[in-house]
């Protein structure tokens, strides 16, 4: 599957199946703190804070559809010592999970943070969030902390996984 997946920077066009994505992992109770969907204007401002030369959105199209993105954002933004550090955040639609998407957006992203002078990544992954975890141990992130009962969903409480890799 793998070949047929054509990973390129997102575009403004594209706000709204990134939109439509992430509301869907917010509908999903595991694959994110946020509790409520976005409107594709809300969105607007945390798209425009990402750029292809440090903090890149990466979108997955299969077919000509948008069908997975990939985002790397600033950790503790304004600290200097800490711009070699990204957050990175990947969602895929529900009926194209398992297939190689997620592998090929992650692999993606790694092999470009020499480009865009990043040494480290890090995921912050629900513990309920299985396939998340799986795919970053399968590139090599290792756990490197864990927020123990932090995170309440609709009344279940869960840890919060921080994971890490040396790029």
């Amino acid at each position: 599957m793998k070949n047929n997946i054509n990973i390129r920077p997102a575009l403004f066009e594209d706000l709204t199946s990134i939109v439509t994505i992430y509301n869907e992992a917010i509908r999903s109770r595991k694959a994110t703190g946020n509790l409520w969907e976005f409107s594709v204007k809300e969105r607007v401002e945390w798209f425009k804070k990402h750029n292809l030369d440090s903090f890149p959105i990466y979108v997955a199209e299969l077919n000509g559809d948008v069908v997975g993105y990939v985002n790397l954002s600033g950790y503790r933004p304004g600290r200097e010592a800490m711009t070699k550090i990204a957050e990175v955040s990947f969602f895929l639609k529900n009926e194209h999970k398992r297939i190689g998407i997620g592998s090929a957006l992650l692999d993606h992203v790694i092999k470009d943070c020499p480009r865009i002078g990043k040494s480290t990544l890090i995921g912050f992954v629900l513990d309920v969030n299985f396939e998340s975890v799986k795919l970053l141990t399968k590139y090599g992130f290792e756990e490197w902390g864990r927020l123990p009962a932090t995170i309440n969903i609709d009344d279940k409480v869960h840890d919060h996984l921080i994971y890490g890799l040396k790029v």
